[in-house]
C-alpha cells in the first residue's frame, strides 16, 4: 500500500494546525520562562543537590521543546512545497531560536564559575551521570562570549545564516530535471536523476549527470551567494569567539584533538593511490579504456538489478538478524511502526536521513528509495542510526546525542552486515563480483571522497577570509581536490565543477564529513573484531552504541581496545580495503 511507503508522524501531533501542538508551544515557553526567572545569574551559588535538581528541569524542557520541533522539520522534509509546512517550520525555527537564547544563560554561567568552585560539582557523586557533560562544557570557556552577545548572535542567526540555510534547501528541492529516457522527455526530481548514476548505459550516466550538474551551473548566483554567507558567518564567528582554525570549533565539539583530525586525513591521502587502482579495475570490468566520474557506480554483470522496496526491507532486516535477534526487532520495527519515509516526489528533501528525537520518542528514517542496490544498502545505513538512537535512549536528554565521531558507526556497520550477508548467500560469480564493486565503491565513498570533500570546505573557509569567493573560485577549488583523489584514473566530466553546490553537509553541519572517514575506518576495525570474537563482540558494541553521548568518543571505545591516537589503526581501515580489491581481483 501506498500509505505504507509515506511515515505516519501522528503519534507526535494529530496534524499540523491541532490544538497539542499549539499546547507544546505555549507549555514550553510558560516552562522556559519560569525556569529562567528562577535560575538565572544564580547557577555558580547552587549546591551539587540544587545543581541537579536544575539539570533534570533543564533535560524535560529540552525535550518538551524539541518534540514540535522535530515534528516540524520532518513535515518541511516531507513536503516543502506545501505552504502550511512552510508556516510551521518557520514558526518552529523561531521558536526554537528564541527559547535557546531565553536558556542561554544555563551553559554559559557553568561555563564561566570559578575553577574550583566548579571542579568541586564535576567531582560530586551526585551528579557522575552528568560529569561528561559539565567537562564538555567547560573546555568552550574561553570561546564563550557575554549572555547578550550570544543571545544577540543567535537572533541574527534567523535572518542570516539559518536563512540562507533554509533557502538552500527549498530551492534544492523545487529543482526540475527534463531528461530524454527511452525515447521519451521525463522530468524528475534530483534523486531520481542521480539513481541514473547505477544504470547499465555510460550515455545515459552521462547525460543524468550533466543534466543534475547543469541544472545547479543555471543557479550558480545563488549557491555561491550562499556559501560564501556560510564562510564569511563562520568567519566571524571565529574571530569573535578567539579560534584559530575553521575546524577548531567541529573538532573541540566532537572532543578529538585536532592531530587526531589530521592524522586521519594524512593517511587517507597518503592511500589514494588504493582507490585509483581500483578505478582502474573497474573500468577493465566496464570494459572500458578509462571511467569518467559518472561511470564510478555503473552496474556489473546484473545490469542494474532492481528491487522492491519489501525485497529491500526484508534484506535489510535479515543482515541484522544475522548478527543479533534484538537489532533486527529493532530495525523492523521502523517499518512495522510506519516511521519511514520511502519514495522520491516533488518537494520531498533529497538524499537519506534518519531523525533522531528524544530519548523518549523512536527515531523516523527519510529514504529516497529507486530500487538499485545502493539504495538498499542506505537503508541499511539509515536503520544503523535508527538503532544506535534506540540503544541511545537509556540515556538522559543532555546524554543521548553521540558526538560526531561516533554518529555513522552503526550505520556503517549495519551496510558491512548486508554486504557480507548477501556475500555469503551469493554462488554466482559475476553476482558476487557486483557486491565486492559495491561495497569497495561505498568504502571509497565513505572515506577517500568525504577526506575531498572536507578538504574543500577546509580551503573554502580558509580562501573566504580574504574575500568574497566567486562561483569560478570555487569550482576551481572543487576539481583540484577531486583530480588529487581520481589521479590519471578517472576523468572527470567538465560539469563536474559544479559538484560541491549540492552538498548539503556543507552548509547544515560544518566540517560533518570527517565523521564519516572516521566511521568507516573505525566500522572496518570493529567489524575485524567482531569476526574474531563473535558473540563476545555483541555487548561491547551494544554498550558503545548505548553511550550515546554520555562519554567521550576515546572512552566510549576504550573497551574495543581502540587507540584514535595511533595513524596504524586508521591505516588497518584502509588494509582491509586492499584486501577487498584483492579479493575482486581474483574473480576478475
Amino acid at each position: 500500500m501506498l500509505s505504507d511507503l509515506l511515515w505516519d508522524t501522528t503519534p507526535l501531533y494529530p496534524s499540523a494546525t491541532s490544538p497539542e501542538l499549539t499546547d507544546d508551544f505555549e507549555k514550553g515557553s510558560a516552562q522556559v520562562t519560569s525556569f529562567r526567572e528562577r535560575y538565572r545569574g544564580k547557577m555558580a551559588t547552587l549546591s551539587p543537590d540544587a545543581l541537579l535538581e536544575a539539570i533534570r528541569e533543564y533535560e524535560a524542557i529540552n525535550e518538551l521543546l524539541a518534540k514540535p520541533q522535530l515534528y516540524a522539520h520532518l513535515l518541511f522534509a516531507a513536503d516543502s512545497e506545501s505552504d502550511e509546512n512552510k508556516r510551521l517550520s518557520q514558526k518552529a525555527s523561531e521558536f526554537g531560536n528564541l527559547m535557546g537564547r531565553e536558556l542561554i544563560f544555563f551553559d554559559l554561567e557553568l561555563i564561566q564559575m570559578e575553577d574550583e568552585p566548579y571542579k568541586a560539582l564535576v567531582e560530586a557523586p551526585q551528579l557522575a551521570g552528568y560529569r561528561h557533560f559539565l567537562e564538555a562544557l567547560r573546555k568552550f570557556k574561553k570561546h564563550t562570549l557575554s549572555e547578550r552577545e550570544e543571545s544577540l548572535l543567535s537572533q541574527k542567526g534567523l535572518t542570516g545564516v539559518q536563512a540562507f540555510s533554509r533557502l538552500f534547501d527549498e530551492v534544492s528541492a523545487s529543482l526540475r530535471y527534463e531528461l530524454e529516457l527511452d525515447g521519451e522527455k521525463q522530468e524528475l526530481t534530483g534523486e531520481e536523476v542521480l539513481a541514473l548514476l547505477h544504470h547499465p548505459d555510460a550515455a545515459v550516466r552521462e547525460r543524468a549527470f550533466s543534466t543534475f550538474l547543469n541544472k545547479h551551473q543555471e543557479h550558480e548566483i545563488l549557491f555561491s551567494a550562499v556559501f560564501n554567507n556560510a564562510a564569511l558567518d563562520h568567519s566571524q564567528d571565529m574571530e569573535l569567539r578567539s579560534y584559530g582554525h575553521p575546524m577548531e570549533p567541529t573538532n573541540l565539539g566532537n572532543e578529538i584533538p585536532t592531530e587526531v583530525v589530521e592524522s586521519l586525513m594524512n593517511v587517507s591521502e597518503q592511500n589514494y593511490p588504493l582507490a585509483q587502482e581500483y578505478f582502474r579495475l573497474k573500468a577493465q570490468l566496464l570494459g572500458m579504456p578509462k571511467l569518467k566520474n559518472c561511470d564510478v557506480y555503473a552496474p556489473l554483470s546484473d545490469s542494474g538489478k532492481k528491487y522492491t522496496f519489501e525485497e529491500a526491507r526484508s534484506m535489510t532486516v535479515e543482515a541484522y538478524r544475522g548478527f543479533s535477534e534484538e537489532f533486527a526487532q529493532m530495525a523492523d520495527s521502523f517499518f512495522a511502526d510506519r516511521r519511514v519515509d520511502a519514495m522520491p516526489r516533488p518537494g520531498k528533501s533529497g538524499g537519506a536521513f534518519c531523525m533522531g528525537m528524544t530519548p523518549h520518542l523512536d527515531p523516523y528514517l527519510l529514504l529516497n528509495f529507486t530500487g538499485n542496490l545502493r539504495d538498499v544498502s542506505t537503508i541499511a545505513h539509515e536503520v544503523g542510526h535508527g538503532i544506535h538512537f534506540m540503544l541511545a535512549q537509556r540515556q538522559t536528554m543532555l546524554n543521548y546525542h553521540m558526538p560526531l565521531p561516533l554518529a555513522e558507526t552503526a550505520s556503517v556497520f549495519g551496510e558491512m552486515l548486508l554486504t557480507r550477508q548477501l556475500l555469503e548467500n551469493e554462488t554466482d560469480k559475476e553476482v558476487k563480483k557486483s557486491l565486492l564493486c559495491a561495497k569497495i565503491e561505498d568504502i571509497i565513498a565513505t572515506t577517500f571522497r568525504q577526506n575531498v570533500l572536507t578538504r574543500f570546505e577546509e580551503k573554502m573557509h580558509l580562501d573566504r577570509k580574504n574575500g568574497l569567493l566567486t562561483a569560478n573560485e570555487l569550482s576551481d577549488i572543487w576539481w583540484n581536490e577531486n583530480a588529487k583523489l581520481y589521479g590519471d584514473s578517472v576523468e572527470m566530466i567538465q560539469p563536474y565543477r559544479y559538484g560541491w553546490s549540492y552538498i548539503s553537509h556543507f552548509i547544515h553541519a560544518r566540517f560533518y564529513c570527517y565523521s564519516y572517514t572516521f566511521a568507516e575506518l573505525l566500522v572496518l576495525s570493529l567489524y575485524q573484531l567482531y569476526l574474531k570474537e563473535r558473540d563476545k563482540f555483541i555487548p561491547i558494541y551494544r554498550d558503545i552504541l548505548a553511550d550515546g553521548g554520555s562519554r567521550t568518543p576515546a572512552d566510549t571505545l576504550a573497551p574495543a581496545g581502540i587507540d584514535l591516537t595511533n595513524p596504524g589503526f586508521w591505516q588497518g581501515g584502509y588494509d582491509l580495503l586492499k584486501d577487498l580489491i584483492e579479493e575482486l581481483k581474483k574473480l576478475v
